[in-house]
């Protein structure tokens, strides 16, 4: 077996376990291995753009909100922005700043026709450690992959 079936089908049994309705839960290492692998993969930062201003990006990633800032009103354009920047056939990977957001994506597109949408798990900054602060615990930047600042 490929590491790319087996990074895909370690995702499916994480999404069926957890009873996810989209195709797979992947961790911050497993979907950068699979953009640089899978010919069809992109990953979709769902952050605000303040968040990406302020906190960094992943260089290859497509930015749609979720969310705008302020406020935190739901990007009624999503799933139309989302259609303009990726192919409904694509592996599509979602980030945001923990995996919330990410996962919430991951549902509408699933049900908007994207049969192969990943969430990835701990997002960008991952979870609080016990002093309530992001960035040190687990997610993209501490498991050292790349990004940038904007």
């Amino acid at each position: 077996m490929s590491t790319l079936s087996a990074i895909l089908q370690t995702a499916q049994a994480r999404a069926l376990a957890a009873n996810l309705p989209y195709a797979g839960a992947l961790t911050p290492t497993e979907a950068y291995y699979l953009s640089q692998h899978a010919p069809s993969a992109r990953i979709v930062d769902v952050r605000s753009h303040a968040e990406q201003d302020l906190v960094g990006v992943v260089e290859s990633a497509v930015a749609v909100e979720w969310q705008h800032f302020p406020g935190w009103q739901a990007n009624p354009y999503f799933l139309a922005q989302l259609k303009a920047a990726v192919d409904t056939e694509a592996l599509v990977m979602f980030m945001c700043r923990s995996g919330g957001r990410s996962n919430n994506a991951a549902i509408a597109a699933q049900a908007a026709g994207y049969s192969a949408a990943y969430n990835i798990l701990e997002g960008f900054e991952g979870d609080k450690n016990a002093a309530g602060q992001r960035g040190c615990k687990n997610g993209w930047k501490v498991a050292g992959l790349p990004w940038q600042h904007k």
